[in-house]
């Protein structure tokens, strides 16, 4: 990937991604007091008494170069029309919010946000492909998800597709508005639209995953299914149809047998009544017919690998057993249609081929990180480099040509990146699906990171200055980007056809938003 230096970046774009820090009610009296004073130092100032000789010919030369009288020349108005100060900068693990200060968001290194809240929280969520096309730049804009609940009772909750619609470009004060933005039509003051279609669930669900679909293709008709997989608490897999609820959403009237979308269609109990969270689709290759093959991780170290037949879906009955503490997350390599890797609370990242006989993995990381490791992503660009977040908030950057082949006495490979900017664990993430430098991540600290690798500190540039916010600690020149707001977030992804949107979900719901930075 090219490197670029950290001055090459708009530095806005993460100072003014973190909310505004609102100053106490009692600075602006202060700033009135000290107005007042300046005014009567300048009255004062064309009293006789005062006047000096050397002021009378400064205000006979202003005269003449100004060409107008003294009395004119009101210095006071030219105060009066000065810009208020720039707004604090709430900087995470730096600044503590007092009791008279709220977060306010900075709307203008935002192309577009939003909220939305929703009827239950969700754990899991993941991003469906929908015909509005790639590469997608318009707005308003629509989206597509599918998500599972976190109910009060285990009866009450669902498997839930979302139409995100009327997502408009945020607005701004039209005193910052650029005056050459050729999309300023685009922005209205609407708020967006979230319509859902949903089938019950029994037990709360600790993953969703949606089926791979090429790029570039289109949704499968309604007639052919759109699978999506639910980690239940349970201990159950189930996989469900979704396609339908997808085109109620669309067509008014539109009906559709429930006996299709309200039974599972398929459902994995190899698990027993183990739960997990891991769980990834693979297709074998870049067709929508090809055989689909579904990984799920458990807490008691077991991998189970599902896959399609002709006659439907198929569960090997011997799982992977490499790991000795829960499974966390699972990644399918995007090259090897044989190649996976698994994350676990046994501090180790695993690297397996399901060709291998025994069914242990072949090449791994014992101590990729301190504690648990809780989430991995695969870069589908450089394929090369996968990403790892854990439970002491690290983020890490492995280059997998330097991995250990099991039985190997030499040791763990370094990390070729380390970032420890989150103050909590890290629950999600993913690298942007395009640019293979670029990722995004978010942390149990309330917090939503975009990074990129290919900026790089130029110390000949930046010399002695380096950032260093009050309260000593470094701003690292990769991080673009901190969206707050959200309580409690679980996970984040990159909409595929919308380039540079960033959906979460949290406690609180969803927020759907594009920035400057990316």
């Amino acid at each position: 990937m090219s490197k670029r230096t950290a001055t090459e970046t708009d530095s806005s774009s993460l100072t003014n991604s973190r909310a505004n820090k609102r100053a106490p009610k009692g600075d602006k009296g202060r700033q009135n007091a000290a107005s007042e004073d300046e005014m009567g130092e300048f009255e004062d100032g064309w009293e006789d008494e005062f006047e000096s000789d050397e002021e009378v010919v400064d205000g006979a030369e202003n005269e003449q170069e100004d060409g107008m009288d003294v009395d004119q020349v009101l210095p006071a108005i030219e105060e009066s029309d000065e810009k208020p100060a720039a707004p604090n900068v709430f900087i995470p693990g730096v600044h503590k919010l007092e009791s008279d200060e709220i977060l306010e968001p900075d709307d203008t290194v935002y192309i577009m946000r939003h909220s939305m809240n929703v009827n239950w929280p969700c754990l899991s969520f993941d991003v469906l492909r929908d015909n509005l096309g790639d590469q997608r730049q318009r707005f308003p804009a629509t989206a597509y998800i599918v998500a599972g609940t976190q109910a009060d009772t285990a009866k009450n909750n669902e498997i839930s597709v979302y139409k995100m619609s009327s997502l408009q470009r945020t607005q701004r004060d039209p005193d910052d508005s650029d005056e050459d933005d050729e999309d300023e039509d685009d922005t209205l003051d609407e708020d967006p639209i979230l319509e859902f279609r949903s089938v019950p669930h029994f037990g709360g669900v600790n993953r969703v995953r949606a089926q791979p679909m090429p790029s570039s293709s289109a949704l499968p008709p309604p007639s052919q299914p759109y699978y999506v997989a639910s980690w239940a608490e349970t201990g159950n897999v189930h996989i469900w149809d979704v396609r339908p609820l997808m085109e109620a959403l669309d067509v008014p009237g539109y009906s559709y047998d429930k006996s299709r979308t309200h039974t599972p269609a398929f459902t994995l109990s190899s698990h027993g009544r183990a739960e997990g969270f891991a769980m990834d689709w693979a297709a074998s290759n870049e067709t929508s017919s090809s055989a689909l093959r579904l990984l799920t991780g458990d807490i008691q170290s077991k991998i189970y690998l599902t896959t399609t037949t002709p006659s439907g879906f198929s569960a090997l009955s011997q799982p992977f057993t490499s790991h000795t503490s829960s499974v966390e997350d699972l990644q399918w390599s995007p090259t090897e249609a044989t190649v996976f890797a698994s994350c676990s609370a046994d501090q180790s990242i695993q690297i397996w081929d399901v060709r291998s006989k025994g069914r242990k993995s072949v090449a791994g990381i014992e101590r990729a990180h301190e504690s648990d490791v809780n989430v991995i992503s695969w870069n589908r660009a450089t394929t090369y480099l996968l990403l790892s977040g854990g439970d002491e908030g690290g983020i890490k950057v492995w280059d997998l040509r330097n991995v250990n082949r099991k039985g190997a006495s030499t040791p763990d490979p370094t990390p070729v990146a380390t970032f420890t900017w989150h103050g909590a664990p890290i629950t999600s993430i993913e690298w942007h699906p395009t640019e293979d430098s670029i990722f995004a991540a978010s942390g149990a600290d309330d917090q939503i990171t975009l990074w990129d690798l290919a900026v790089e500190q130029d110390d000949e540039e930046t010399g002695a200055m380096e950032e260093t916010p009050e309260g000593g600690r470094d701003v690292p020149p990769q991080l673009l980007f901190v969206h707050q707001g959200q309580k409690d977030v679980k996970e984040v992804h990159w909409h595929p056809q919308i380039p540079g949107t960033v959906i979460s979900t949290a406690l609180d719901g969803f927020n759907v938003f594009k920035t400057i930075s990316v």
